[in-house]
């Protein structure tokens, strides 16, 4: 069973981590991953640098801005995740725009996704009928999850087809907007939470997008199975090292009861 899909069956909400690879640091890629393991994080959504990335608010652009001017590229990430799974247990995903998966070629990508030991993709831009036509078996081949988005707007007869294909969780975004909204959540977002609950789906659902505190991280997973956060950890590397990452994870941790 993929590691994704073993986290899923525990009871516990799932505290998500997003960060761009390369940054601050070139080098930081791998040391973020283990601090995050080691101060509770149960799964990491390792973002792929990309020159136009349309979802990402301003703090993840100009993080993925600095880590290109790092020197963040596609082989350098694998290079840097060969050895992970020495290490690191809980599971990995990367997140990113489907051109650079396509410049590297999809299958190739994915056969080194699968030799380095990363679980799942999450590519927003990829639709889900190119998905089904064209690389759904290639995925399946090397043993990786695809996780797809759904918004407010997705309808119903969407998000069922979605969950039909869905092997992982749903990835859902909280609005609209772009990523690194407000501190908390309004009666409309949180209807729209409670509405995809009472659709009873099979494959469990984790917000991301606008969680910042812990106000917002409850609120998201009122209702859902966990919450993915981005950018207000990403502002957090910013500003802080990697050794006091225990400090941002230690508020969200006391919630996933």
């Amino acid at each position: 069973m993929n590691r994704i899909q073993t986290r899923l069956q525990h009871n516990k909400k799932i505290l998500s981590i997003y960060f761009t690879a390369g940054f601050p640091n070139l080098e930081d890629t791998v040391s973020i991953i283990k601090s995050l393991e080691e101060n509770g994080v149960d799964m990491i959504e390792i973002g792929l640098p990309f020159s136009d990335p349309l979802a990402d608010g301003p703090t993840i652009q100009s993080s993925s801005t600095q880590a290109l001017k790092n020197g963040m590229t596609t082989k350098i990430l694998f290079e840097q995740l060969k050895d992970i799974r020495e290490s690191v247990k809980i599971p990995l995903l990367i997140m990113g725009y489907f051109n650079p998966i396509f410049q590297y070629g999809v299958e190739k990508f994915c056969k080194k996704c699968k030799e380095i030991g990363i679980d799942g993709l999450i590519i927003p831009d990829l639709p889900l009928e190119v998905y089904e036509e064209e690389y759904h078996s290639i995925f399946k081949n090397y043993g990786l999850l695809n996780i797809f988005l759904i918004t407010p707007q997705t309808s119903e007869v969407r998000i069922r087809k979605i969950d039909a294909i869905s092997k992982g969780f749903i990835y859902m975004v909280s609005s609209a907007s772009v990523t690194g909204g407000k501190n908390s959540f309004g009666k409309e977002q949180l209807h729209y939470f409670e509405r995809i609950h009472n659709l009873k789906l099979k494959a469990p659902q984790i917000v991301g997008f606008g969680i910042r505190h812990q106000e917002s991280f409850f609120q998201a997973t009122k209702f859902a199975n966990g919450a993915i956060i981005g950018s207000a950890f990403v502002n957090f590397l910013r500003e802080n090292s990697i050794q006091q990452i225990d400090t941002f994870t230690r508020k969200f941790n006391s919630l996933k009861k």
